[in-house]
């Protein structure tokens, strides 16, 4: 008999592997394939009714009647387990149908060492990449050497070891034949665009996922299924979709498969399944916030960040299937790690003595058997490794954390995930984002003293982060007139999900212009002067302030603790302020727009969407326009991709053929890689922006 659907999932239609959604779709004949974007909108909308000891059932007609049945994990993960009544099964629609609804499940990984079991983790490895070329029509990718002069040297021959004193890497044919798959299956994707890329050229890249997977490519796998997610979101148009997440994983996907297709033995294309953890020796953490986790995949729960002495970063998770309601719960949860007797809440506010430890590459603590933790007392910001990032000027801060790779946007994310501490001066509010601006640091515990005047490093050739004198006015912290500099600081909600309180808890603040506030946050990558803020606590000192409960130990986890009106000090004066809060953005203010509607327009509309809008007037205007300000290489690329999706080919009797594929892809590549470098670039100067 089989197994019962675990009491951890809802009444819903279970996750399913993708390599069984795959070989569904894959069964069925071209007439039923016609109707399956229908089927998958019809069926996805019938109740599901829970068997003890099958799992569940979907009524798809009268003698249709749809048995999923998923194994222990939850998860449908055999083509077995999806069973139909009707007399084509299993190569009918109803199970195709079905199966396409429901989400995907997320890769099983590896399992770890005993010693080492973790909950499964939410986010794949994510490092640099460089942006390959499109191939030639009918070729393999080749890898080029920058956006805007693509390389035309031939593929290299196949194996490729990798250069004298690199890493050492083989790709196997397999490898690059499964790469190449996925390149394909996602340059299909991106010529036919949201509207038509439904069920069957989903499938396919399915298909083409778990040949990556076979072939022993993890990070290709993991960029196709965000893929294929996306489009899932967009074509259902669910609440929180972005178009701009859907480029962002496709743009990755084709990077990866076509380096790999290419030949590169980067092995840091191929990623890795198994988080191997290693001996970390005895560690003395203290905690500084809780960072709630709600999955698109399902899964909640709760990662408490820690910090070490030496200022090294970890974190203790707690996320499992259960979406917000997992989320919530977990926020108290008990800690796993040794036999510490305290929950995430504890946690947060005071600290752990581990000996034994065991640490993740991500920075995870391991719970194995022979880790052995301690409750200690925790530390207020204002010492320790906190103190040492409130007596670093913001603007360094974050230049720190947007050094990542600017070609890869996961590796920038990844280097910008490491937090960052500053005092803000609350100013006002825009929208759901609060205004604010930076107070200048204090003397710290050790004694280092960061003048107003300090300029933090940046690159050669940029202009200074700071004006030689602060021209925003002051206020009196600690005795002494603290300076507001550096540009507008805007806080964004971490997570606008409607059963966490970041949204409530930033309206809260925006409600008192004037306070003085510490926080501690992470950089926004892809916004100008922007953070996400996951906690806030009283700047010592200040009169105007936040009044917090004792049991919170002067600090608010914005997920989770609902700032009330008791904690907020009462309206006052905005002497030595802007009459104006709101400031020009050089992200929003720049002409790129038009390259961004262009890169995203190929995605929605497909390439006969670019085509069309290439043969009008505004695509000159447009062009004209990026020239003036300055983006020469820009209206480049926008011109070679218009160019690109309207070519037409003829044989030698004048009958129109398929162009292909490969060019077109290589256009959008280049532009989508360019647009991000050039809006990574002005982020940055945005940092270096003094009032």
């Amino acid at each position: 008999m089989s197994p019962s659907l675990p009491p951890s999932l809802p009444p819903s239609l279970p996750p399913v592997a993708p390599h069984v959604v795959a070989a569904a779709v894959e069964g069925l004949t071209s007439r039923l394939r016609k109707k399956l974007d229908a089927a998958v909108a019809q069926y996805a909308a019938l109740p599901v009714a829970v068997v003890d000891g099958e799992g569940v059932r979907i009524t798809c007609g009268e003698d249709a009647v749809v048995t999923l049945s998923p194994g222990a994990s939850g998860v449908v993960a055999e083509e077995g387990q999806a069973r139909c009544g009707c007399l084509l099964a299993p190569r009918c629609l109803h199970r195709a149908a079905v199966l396409s609804a429901c989400p995907l499940a997320d890769p099983t990984p590896v399992e770890p060492a005993a010693h080492d079991a973790e909950p499964p983790s939410t986010a794949e490895p994510q490092p640099a990449l460089e942006p390959p070329s499109a191939p030639e029509c009918g070729s393999i990718p080749e890898r080029p050497s920058t956006p805007e002069h693509p390389s035309t040297a031939s593929p290299p021959e196949r194996p490729v070891a990798a250069p004298a004193g690199g890493p050492s890497s083989t790709l196997t044919a397999a490898q690059v034949t499964a790469a190449a798959g996925l390149w394909a299956a996602g340059t299909a994707v991106l010529a036919a665009g949201v509207s038509a890329a439904g069920a069957v050229p989903q499938a396919e890249l399915l298909r083409a996922a778990h040949t990556a997977r076979l072939a022993g490519l993890p990070r290709a796998e993991a960029a196709a299924l965000r893929v294929v997610r996306g489009l899932r979101s967009a074509r259902e148009q669910r609440v929180g979709h972005r178009l701009s997440d859907l480029v962002s994983a496709l743009r990755e996907l084709l990077l990866i498969s076509g380096r790999l297709a290419a030949g590169d033995p980067d092995p840091a294309l191929t990623g890795t399944v198994r988080r191997a953890y290693e001996q970390g020796g005895s560690l003395r953490v203290h905690g500084v916030f809780r960072e709630p986790v709600i999955s698109a995949t399902g899964y909640g729960g709760v990662v408490t960040h820690v910090v070490a002495q030496d200022g090294r970063w970890f974190s203790v998770a707690d996320v499992k299937p259960g979406g917000a309601a997992r989320a919530r719960g977990a926020a108290t949860a008990s800690v796993a790690i040794g036999s510490a007797t305290l929950n995430h809440a504890q946690l947060a506010r005071s600290g752990l003595l581990i000996v034994a430890a065991t640490i993740s590459p991500d920075g995870r603590l391991g719970a194995g058997r022979g880790v052995r933790a301690t409750p200690v007392a925790g530390m207020p910001w204002s010492e320790g490794p906190v103190g040492a990032l409130l007596a670093r000027p913001l603007a360094e801060q974050a230049l720190a954390r947007l050094s990542g790779e600017v070609w890869s946007e996961s590796d920038t994310e990844e280097v910008a995930r490491e937090p960052v501490a500053c005092d803000l001066m609350i100013v006002g509010a825009s929208g759901d984002h609060v205004l604010a601006r930076v107070l200048t640091p204090t003397p710290d515990r050790a004694g280092t003293t960061t003048p107003a005047t300090t300029e933090p490093a940046s690159p050669a050739g940029s202009p200074a982060a700071f004006p030689a004198a602060p021209p925003a006015g002051s206020r009196a912290v600690d005795g002494e007139m603290r300076p507001l500099t550096g540009p507008m600081i805007r806080l964004v909600p971490a997570n606008r999900h409607q059963d966490l309180a970041h949204v409530a808890n930033l309206g809260r603040l925006a409600s008192r212009p004037g306070l003085c506030v510490r926080v501690v946050g992470r950089v926004e990558p892809d916004r100008a002067t922007t953070l996400r803020p996951f906690a806030v606590g009283p700047v010592p000192g200040a009169e105007m302030t936040l009044r917090l409960p004792a049991e919170w130990q002067d600090r608010a986890d914005l997920g989770y603790d609902r700032l009330q009106g008791a904690h907020l000090p009462p309206p006052g004066p905005l002497d030595g302020l802007p009459a104006s809060p709101e400031e020009a953005d050089p992200l929003a203010g720049a002409p790129l727009w038009r390259v961004r509607r262009l890169v995203e327009l190929a995605v929605a509309g497909g390439r006969r969407a670019v085509a069309e809008s290439g043969r009008g007037g505004d695509s000159r205007t447009h062009e004209a326009s990026l020239r003036r300000a300055g983006f020469k290489s820009a209206a480049e690329l926008v011109s070679a991709l218009t160019a690109e999706a309207d070519r037409r080919e003829r044989d030698v009797f004048g009958r129109l053929t398929d162009p292909g594929l490969d060019r077109y892809a290589r256009a959008w590549l280049a532009a989508a890689t360019h647009l991000v470098a050039t809006e990574r670039a002005l982020v940055r100067s945005s940092w270096q922006t003094g009032d």
